[in-house]
């Protein structure tokens, strides 16, 4: 049996930066000489593989839309010539841009793997090395068609996970998804969570910078600071409630702002601050003015997919009223529908 090819794609982040005077960074020499020395890449049950670099490797605070359609783009070029690919990707930002290629990759069949380390590689004590090998094994499986991310031991859906801690080397979360996989002894694959093969013809969608906003709801919000933000140039924007969708009761401050965003056609997404659980528009009176302004529901969306959604959706050329319905369903199975 042939042995599988996999695609390395080297972004930045920790897993391959060394110390500098300034504090660690990317280093893409340093990293090539690593992984040189790593013998478990070469071993007869590891798939083969090559890898290319992003340029520049960038620190993940600094990757956003051109970034993510570089990356698509990389995978779109070399996606007949390979059975899987492993993005390695800073931290910060990872769930965002796992959340942009799930929707960018139109058609994916084959497992787009995101992964990364709290410790870079170089060090004698590090979490990345386990992180690579094993996302080098899932991205040969024939059992993964998606995009996903891995990181300490757990194998989440790219579009469900967000980042959870910056101290430990368990970072990543997936609150209202189960894993696609647990990592112990053996990778035990959870068959009914992960999603079928796409019959379709694979393409991308490369995304637009669409101007998008989030404001995260608190107690003594003032909404007239967000009445010079609620302009035509903004055409979506992700709105953090409390709980189920809910908002401070002050209508007179909030129902301009939303007559203004609606007049202008703004997108509205409410999502929950709570990592677990989902928002239901009109379930208490708080979140009624949402629910009667056309505000649509993100139910249990994270805020990462939700703006990722936003920009795949606004770069297809949608209108208003298909974009809403459409961030009203599942896509790329980044949302749980009531009667699912």
């Amino acid at each position: 049996m042939a042995l599988k090819k996999i695609l390395i794609i080297h972004t930045g982040g920790t897993i391959g930066m060394f110390p500098t005077e300034q504090g660690y960074a990317p280093s893409k020499e340093g990293f090539h000489r690593v992984l040189a020395s790593i013998p478990e890449l070469s071993a007869p049950s590891m798939p083969t593989w090559d890898l290319i670099d992003m340029d520049p490797l960038l620190d993940s605070s600094n990757i956003s839309v051109n970034e993510w359609n570089k990356i698509g783009s990389m995978i779109a070029e070399n996606y007949d010539s390979y059975d899987g690919f492993v993005v390695l990707h800073g931290t910060d930002t990872m769930a965002y841009t796992a959340s942009a290629l799930s929707f960018m990759l139109r058609n994916n069949a084959k497992p787009v793997i995101l992964t990364g380390s709290q410790i870079p590689l170089c060090e004698i004590r590090n979490d990345a090395r386990d992180n690579l090998l094993t996302s080098l094994l899932i991205a040969a499986d024939d059992r993964v068609h998606e995009v996903c991310l891995y990181f300490g031991g757990k194998l989440l859906r790219g579009n469900r996970a967000m980042k959870y801690s910056a101290d430990d080397l368990i970072a990543f979360e997936s609150p209202n998804y189960p894993s696609l996989a647990d990592v112990g002894i053996e990778i035990k694959y959870n068959a009914s969570a992960l999603l079928p093969p796409c019959k379709g013809r694979f393409s991308l969608q490369p995304l637009e910078n669409i101007p998008i906003g989030v404001i995260k709801i608190f107690p003594g919000i003032q909404f007239e600071l967000f009445d010079a933000v609620m302009t035509e140039r903004l055409k979506g924007i992700v709105i953090e409630t409390f709980g189920a969708g809910n908002i401070p009761g002050d209508e007179k401050a909030l129902l301009p702002i939303i007559r203004k965003a609606t007049e202008n056609g703004t997108v509205m997404v409410i999502c929950s601050q709570c990592p677990h659980g989902t928002v239901t528009l009109g379930a208490y009176e708080a979140s009624a003015t949402l629910k009667n302004a056309g505000a649509v529901s993100g139910y249990d969306l994270t805020t990462e997919a939700a703006v990722a959604k936003l920009y795949y959706l606004f770069s297809r050329g949608l209108t208003r009223e298909e974009i809403k319905a459409r961030m009203e369903r599942s896509l790329r199975g980044e949302v749980t529908m009531k009667h699912e």
